[in-house]
């Protein structure tokens, strides 16, 4: 088979950005290998929210009309947020509206994400099971990914897509640097409730027409719809202000919790939401980490994409946008006709320069949302 390009692209990590920057490298003719730790049958089946960035990004990268076609939402809306107060009467706060040329936004199962971007892939593309543990440079100036199972890949220039615990990210910080994740001290306990159990169980508020938050004092809970509104992504965020933020915790940072736990840190909030957290049965509590601004995105031929190079708190649903927009800049950078092995370094660079600016500003506006929130 020919290529439009002289390199040879390996993507660490088959999540949200990885598969899409597979398809687009695919497209364009370019040589592209995926290495995806586990398989889709472990994938979370969390919700994901899109925003109006992250709409406008997969459109660019050709893929947003097979994602539209998978989450049960006949086009996209306008992004109305709601925020009321979580305790009775359940005032209404205020309401957010994005202020954009194009504010729309969809919201989409993850797995149902991934099976529709996958579907876009030649399956000789990705390698499943496949755990990258360290990455170093060959003798002949290539890169070579190592893999738990003692096997190695040979590749130009390998995309960092492999999220928060990034091993790509470590070549391009160096082992011996710190590593700038931390945890803030923010639970976020998770779980999906079917809206119908809600509505016989008496909840009033209104949870299938808009993503709505319930704000409480250190907590807030974020209720969306998504598989057609027949089913709500139920995330309850905790955060301690009394302790300073800390190092990376151990893992794991996923893990089974009891429905008393979440209910007795919420037992000061009203009538609606305890009637959902009485239905969320089998709550999962993760460990929220994020990093601190990266120096670089790019090391040699090795660059980052999405949380692997700014891993942020979800306050302002903006993380896999954000991942996103790193996509569609990277591809049109690497797709340029005249991109070529001789120059990937100025390229990288072009994007790294990019990345430092975009990301720190989401960062900044995230925290104030946040702040906004809880206090």
């Amino acid at each position: 088979m020919s290529y439009s390009k002289d390199f040879t692209v390996a993507i660490c990590g088959g999540g949200l950005c990885g598969l899409a920057c597979a398809v687009a490298l695919s497209r364009a003719g370019i040589s592209v290998t995926v290495f995806e730790a586990s398989s889709f049958s472990q994938e979370a089946g969390a919700g994901v929210g899109l925003g109006p960035n992250a709409v406008r990004a997969l459109k660019g990268l050709g893929i947003f009309d097979a994602i539209l076609a998978r989450s049960d939402q006949p086009e996209p809306i306008p992004r109305l947020f709601g925020f009321v107060s979580a305790k009775d009467p359940h005032d209404f706060i205020f309401s957010y509206e994005t202020k954009c040329e194009d504010p729309v936004a969809l919201a989409i199962y993850r797995p149902a994400f991934l099976d529709a971007v996958v579907e876009l892939l030649d399956p000789s593309i990705i390698q499943f099971r496949k755990r990258c543990t360290s990455i170093d440079v060959s003798e002949n100036g290539r890169h070579v990914m190592h893999f738990a199972d003692s096997t190695t890949h040979e590749t130009d220039l390998i995309i960092g897509a492999d999220g928060v615990r990034s091993v790509a990210r470590r070549f391009v910080i160096g082992e011996l640097a710190k590593d700038p994740l931390i945890y803030p001290n923010t639970a976020a306990y998770r779980g999906l409730v079917p809206t119908e159990d809600l509505r016989r169980a008496g909840v009033q508020t209104e949870l299938t027409g808009r993503p709505l938050c319930f704000v409480g004092l250190d907590k807030h809970m974020i209720c969306f719809p998504i598989k057609g509104a027949t089913v709500i992504n139920i995330v309850v965020f905790l955060s301690d202000y009394d302790k300073p933020p800390q190092s990376e915790l151990p893992y794991p940072w996923v893990e089974s919790v009891s429905q008393k736990e979440l209910k007795e840190h919420c037992k000061d909030w009203g009538h609606d939401p305890k009637i959902i957290l009485d239905h969320l049965k089998n709550p999962s509590k993760w460990s929220i980490h994020a990093l601190d601004p990266l120096q670089n995105y790019v090391r040699d031929k090795v660059v980052l994409v999405g949380d692997a190079s700014h891993a942020m708190l979800p306050h302002l649903g903006a993380g896999a946008g954000q991942g996103f927009e790193d996509v569609f800049v990277l591809i049109q950078l690497l797709t340029h006709p005249r991109t070529e092995k001789s120059n990937l370094s100025d390229v990288l660079a072009r994007y790294n320069d990019t990345l430092q600016l975009r990301s720190k500003l989401c960062i900044a506006c995230m925290v104030s949302r946040f702040i906004m929130i809880q206090l």
